[in-house]
Parts: structure tokens; sequence; C-alpha cells
């Protein structure tokens, strides 16, 4: 007896002992596995705010020498560039936000011999006090003599200075019209920054865009200069992606390969984690390297490994001493076991009351939710989901979903497949928003268009699912339609005026006088109207081509392109090279013949303009292999061709590929065109052409495939009310516009087709369409 009252004395102990051992073990396992995630989630919190800061500085640079090159562009336009035309060319600019941006001036080169007559021309064109100071000992000088001044707190701006005393400067203005791109400077502290105080000067650059003529044999003129201050420039960019959280620098590795520090930006901290990554700025490269304290970044500071170290010793202690309790008193552990039953009663309480307060806010909620289990079937639907779809008793297998909930494309005809329906893509791992459906059944006859979210269901909730939540935008939608038909008919009022300026303008240069500035000053009128009326114009198709409901039909090809090639080859001629091109036998299409006529219209307009100058035009349209009930159509040019790394955003609103800046556009063509392919159905491309150039190509639904057509989903006419108000309110603004371009004033008819304007495709259709007597196959 007494040996087992020795062992049963100390079999609590041992026990205890054991319990404190292993639970130590276990929380020093899980502290070491936190501390690894930590370190892991560090280095990814470091890896996106490093990849969001290049993002930021290259998407900054990048706009940057674009609206330079812009600038540039607009400044080439004219025929002699004066102070006025520089102020409204560099007025975006100001207004651009350009961080760390000092001044845009308008550099010209010029000789020892001809700078009294360049000072005296600059001073007549508006730099009343211009005077040219050239760098003692060289012949060629670059001055600027317009400038604008982009940072208050610069002063004013200072022209005349010659800029090819400074070696920095100079061979980026060299190279810029060398290369006919824009080009970075090497980094120096600008010249009007030299005489402040040694710690306030900064590391700076320049861009340079060149400027040249848009004629066949263009002429040089100049540049457009932008000065930066590298410090200001990248405090300016890190601030905000940043947060306080990154040490910054950016290296310049200048053109003699040295590497020079342009600006670093330091935060609090003790920095152990860094990435460098190359950032290219015209013809430079610039290294970005980016510092920060693990400590500091979101996520990655947390004192939870320490929370659950002390925490598990505290667990690890009490469950030793529970057990060194339960061990020694048979009734002390009766009572912690009946303590620890009513503790769960009282949970289970809590639950059922969570249980009904879940109940009660779904049953309040305005927006529908829909639960479904793993295999489709419909767990759950709140009252809003029943009034909202209309029907009262819960669907069943998800097959029958789309006859039972009357659920439809947005469209309101093509019946909604299954695999699109938000919960079963939520089923397979698919988060989705904003998924429009429409209902149509016998409770809801005029039918409902839902806005659906669709979200897998949360593991905790112990089994495989997804969540549907639903709202009505029905009246969203009939007033987005509201809209465009505003949108439509204002765009079409405005293009009204701007037709009846350019009839007046063009009878005045009919009447021959001896006023030539006069003539020159209606010429520049009756240009600025063309752009205005081809923005507008391209501004309403972007809207059109998006909204507008489609009417389809059966398009024969052929016809439509031979009376595209020859409109835009007739609004080319006199301009420069006749346009070569040939069209190969082509299928017939289903599809709304206006809209595809923007698209071949716009493909064919590409492949006329964007040629080097000097070039001979060509365009060639021919058919290619695609899949069954379809047609693919391919539009090859021998321009100057698409950049791989600009063929991936070619087809983004507003985009402009490199190369493309010295020919006129609003880079909204081609995402068009892809809207209308879209709305087909179809798909749009581009690639290289084999033979030089650029080859696009799309898809259409073939014509005549029978009652299969893939196209069926798409209505011949437009569905509803709503939509048959949208396109007759476009038709009717279209109509106006051509009744005011047929009332001209007498003479106009007799102009001729080679106006001031005429290499504006957008200022040929005011003209009696041309005869093409070259049908070139």
């Amino acid at each position: 007896m007494t040996a087992g009252r020795v062992r049963s004395r100390w079999t609590g102990p041992a026990l205890a002992a054991a319990v404190v051992l292993g639970g130590v073990l276990a929380t020093l396992f899980v502290v070491a596995g936190l501390r690894s995630a930590q370190h892991d989630g560090s280095q990814r919190v470091m890896d996106q705010r490093a990849q969001m800061a290049l993002a930021a500085v290259r998407a900054e640079t990048d706009r940057y020498r674009t609206l330079l090159a812009t600038t540039a562009a607009g400044i080439a336009a004219g025929d002699e560039l004066n102070w006025a035309d520089f102020d409204l060319a560099s007025a975006p600019l100001a207004s651009a936000g350009l961080i760390g941006a000092v001044a845009v001036a308008y550099v010209v080169p010029v000789t020892t011999a001809q700078i009294p007559a360049a000072q005296a021309h600059w001073r007549a064109a508006g730099a009343s006090d211009l005077t040219l100071r050239p760098e003692p000992g060289r012949d060629d000088h670059y001055f600027p003599v317009f400038t604008r001044m982009l940072n208050e707190q610069d002063g004013a701006g200072r022209t005349g200075t010659d800029l090819g005393g400074v070696p920095q400067p100079a061979a980026a203005l060299r190279a810029a019209e060398q290369t006919m791109r824009p080009t970075v400077s090497d980094t120096y502290v600008l010249v009007r920054d030299r005489g402040l105080p040694a710690g306030r000067q900064q590391q700076s650059f320049v861009f340079a865009a060149p400027v040249w003529t848009r004629a066949n044999a263009p002429v040089f003129r100049g540049w457009v200069v932008l000065g930066l201050r590298g410090g200001d420039f990248l405090a300016g960019v890190l601030d905000t992606v940043s947060q306080g959280q990154l040490d910054g620098s950016l290296v310049a590795v200048n053109n003699d390969g040295s590497r020079a520090e342009v600006a670093r930006l330091s935060v609090p901290g003790d920095p152990d984690l860094s990435r460098v990554d190359p950032v290219p700025v015209a013809d430079h490269v610039w290294e970005l390297g980016l510092r920060a304290d693990s400590a500091r970044l979101p996520g990655a500071g947390s004192r939870l490994p320490a929370i659950v170290l002390t925490g598990g010793l505290i667990l690890t202690g009490l469950l030793g001493w529970l057990v060194l309790v339960l061990a020694t008193g048979r009734a002390r552990a009766r009572a912690r076991v009946e303590q620890a039953t009513a503790e769960l009663r009282a949970a289970e309480v809590e639950s059922r009351r969570q249980a009904g307060l879940l109940g009660a806010i779904m049953t309040t909620l305005g927006d529908g939710v829909s639960v479904v289990d793993g295999d489709g079937r419909l767990l759950l639907e709140n009252p809003a989901a029943r009034r909202l779809m209309g029907v009262g008793d819960i669907g069943g297998h998800p097959e029958t979903w789309q006859e039972h909930y009357g659920a439809y494309r947005a469209d309101g005809v093509t019946p909604m497949p299954l695999e699109e329906m938000p919960l079963i893509r939520a089923l397979h791992g698919e988060q989705t928003d904003g998924v429009e459906v429409f209902i149509r059944n016998a409770g809801r006859p005029d039918g409902v268009l839902l806005s659906v979210d669709g979200r897998p269901l949360d593991p905790s909730a112990g089994l495989r699912g997804a969540v549907a939540v639903s709202r009505d935008i029905t009246d969203l939608r009939r007033y987005e339609k509201d809209l465009a038909i505003f949108a439509g008919v204002v765009a079409h009022d405005l293009k009204a005026p701007l037709a009846i300026v350019r009839g007046h303008c063009e009878l005045a240069i009919e009447d021959h006088g001896d006023e030539q500035e006069l003539q020159y000053s209606l010429s520049r009128i009756i240009r600025s109207v063309d752009r205005m009326d081809t923005l507008i114009e391209t501004l309403l198709a972007y809207s059109t081509a998006r909204d507008a409901p489609l009417r389809i039909g059966d398009v024969a090809l052929e016809p439509l392109i031979r009376e595209v090639l020859q409109e835009r080859a007739a609004a080319l001629r006199g301009s420069g090279p006749e346009p070569e091109w040939s069209v190969e036998p082509l299928p017939a299409v289903r599809a709304d013949p206006a809209m595809l006529r923007h698209v071949l219209d716009n493909l064919i307009g590409n492949a006329f303009k964007y040629v080097r100058p000097g070039a001979v035009p060509r365009a060639t349209v021919t058919s290619g292999v695609a899949a069954p009930g379809w047609a693919r159509i391919e539009v090859s040019d021998a321009g100057i061709g698409i950049p791989d790394p600009d063929k991936a955003r070619i087809f983004e609103s507003f985009h402009r590929a490199q190369g493309s800046a010295a020919y006129a556009g609003t880079g909204l063509g081609l995402a068009i065109c892809q809207r209308i392919v879209d709305r087909h159905g179809g798909e749009i491309g581009v690639e290289d052409n084999p033979g030089g150039g650029t080859r696009f190509h799309f898809t259409l639904p073939a014509a005549a495939v029978g009652e299969d057509d893939t196209m069926n989903h798409i209505p011949a006419e437009p569905v509803g009310d709503e939509d048959a108000e949208v396109r007759a309110a476009l038709d009717r603004a279209l109509a106006e516009r051509a009744a005011i371009l047929d009332s001209r004033l007498p003479g106009m008819g007799a102009l001729p087709s080679a106006a001031p304007s005429s290499h504006d495709p957008a200022a040929a259709r005011l003209h009696a369409p041309v005869p093409d007597h070259q049908q070139q196959d």
C-alpha cells in the first residue's frame, strides 16, 4: 500500500510535467512557423510595394515623354510658330501635375552667322525681350526662344541661354534630332539652379522631343525641352506609393557608362530588405533602388509570434496545472467537468441566438442572397432574392435554373448558359462582381435586370458551396441609356455649328483678294474646325460602339470593302503617292452594316496613314482560316509597323504606339474596333506582316449558316422600346447633321478637294465624293 500511494502521489506531477514539456515544444514549433511565415510575408509585401513604386516611376516617366512628344507633334502641325502657338500647345503641360518639372521651352538650332537674323525673327514671333547669348568658341548653338514655367516658385523663364555650352542637354538634343524620338539627358545641375546654395542644388535632367514637319520630306525645326529636378520627382512619385515605408534611390546610367545618383528618399527605420529594378526612360536606363524595414511593413512587423509564445507558455502552464489538479482530486475534476458542461450549454444558447439574429438579418436585407452546396443544391434564399427572382419556390438541379427562373443574358433574349451563372462560377472557385442577369418569368413578366456578385463559400462553413448577392439595376441602366441619348444629341448639335463655320471659311477663301493674312487665318480656322469635328465624331463612335443596339443582317463584304478603299484613296489624292490596294474574294458575314463599315474604315485608314514619308500607302484585304460558322478578315499594310511591347496594349483606349506621335490621331480608333467586334462575338488581333508593316485580323459570324448560327443570340432589331429610342435618337442626330452639310452656302461646291485640310479624312467628307479611277486588284 505504501508503494502504491507513492506511485499515486507521483503520477499527477509526472503527467503534468509531460503536458508542460509537450506544450512548450508545440509552442516553440508554432512560433518558429509563424516567424518563417512572417519573413515570407515581409518579402511578399516588399515585392508588392517595389512593383507599385516601379510601376509609378515608369508610368510617370512615360507620361512625361508622351506629353512632350504630343506637344512637339502639335507644334509641328503649324507652318510658322509664334508665342501664341507655343502658349496654346504647352498649356496642357501646366495643368498636367508634372512632379518635379521646372519649365518647358522651345529650343532652336542657330549657327553663329544666323544669330542676328534669328534674334529678330523670334522677337517678331512674340519673344519681345529675347537676347541670344552664344557660348564663345562654338559655331552651333541651341537657344530657348519660348519658355513656360511649370513651377511658380522658380520665377520667370529664361530665354536666350546657349544650351550648346552645357554638355548633357546638348548631347540629348543632338540624339533627339538624329533618332527623331524623345531623349533624356545625362544628369547635371540645371543652369538656373547653379546659383543656389550647394545644399539646395539637385541632380536634374531634361527630356527633349524633336519637332519635325509632317511633309513627305520632313524638315527639322527644333526641340521641345522639359527640365526636371530628380529629387523633387522621386519624392513626389514615391510619397504616395511608399506611404513612408520605402527608402528609395534613383540612379541614372549616363552615356559614358558612369552611374550618378539622381536622388535619394530616406524614411525612418533600419532597412533590411532591398530591391533594385531597371527603369527604361526614353533612350536611357535608370535604376530604382528600394529598401525597407521589414518591421514597418504592413503585416510583416506583427507581434503575433511573441503573443503566441507568451500565450502558449501560459496555456501550457494552465494545462499542466489542470492535469495536476485532475490527477490529484476526483471531486475537483468532477466540478471542473460540470463547469465546462455549463459553459458549453451557454455557448449553445449563444449559437442559437446568433443563428436567430442571422436569420433576422437575412430577412431584413434588401439585396437578394442565395447559397448553394457543392452539388449546386440551393440551401438558402432570403425573401429579397425570391422577390427579385419573382419565383416563390426554390429551384432544383442547376440544369433547371434557366428555365425555372427565366435567366437570360443582359440583352434579355439569349438564355444564360449554366457555366456563366455567377453561382456556378463561384462553385468553380471564381469570384465574380457585377454579372448582369436578366430575369423574366410569370412573376416578373416585364423582366428585371440584376447585378450579381458570386463568391466561393468560406471553408470555415464546414462545407463546399457558393453564395451570390443580387441587386436590381433596372432603373440604373434606364438612366444610363437616357444619358447615352443626351450624349449623342449634344455631340451632333456641337457638330452642326462647326459645319457652318467651315462653310463660311471656304466661301471667304474663294473670294480672291490680296489679303494674304486673312487667307492664312481662315485656313487655320478650317484646320481647327476639322480637328474638333474629328474628335467629336470619334468620341460619338466610341460611345455608340458600346451602347447602341445592333442591327444584324447579312452583309456582302467585298463591295463594302471596295467602297471604303475608294473613299480613302480619293481623300488622299493630291497629298502624296497614289495608294495601292487589292481585295481577294471574301465571304458574306452576319453583322451590323454601319458598325462593320466603321471597323473597315478605321483599319484601312490606318494602313494608308501610318506610312513612312514618301512611301506608297498599300492595303491588302484577304480572308483567313476560321472556325466553322465564322469568317476571318485580314487587313495588311506596308507601313511603319507596331513594336512588340505595344501589341498587347494597342486596343486600349487612348493608347498610341511608339513611333506614331508624328501622326494625327486620338488613340480611340482601335478601341472602337475591338468594342464592335466583341459585341458581335468575334475576336480581333494584330501581328507583323511578313512583307513588312502590320496585319490586323478579326472574325465575324458567317452569313447563312442555318438555325444554329452562332449569332442567334444577337437580335436582328433592337429588343426593347428603350433600345429603339437610343438608336432612333442617334439616327435622328445623324440625319440632322447630314441636312446641315447639304445646305451649303453658294459656291462651296466648287472648292477643290485638296483644300488646306483635305489631308484629314473628316474634312474630306464635306466635299462631294471623288470617283476612284484606279481600282487596283
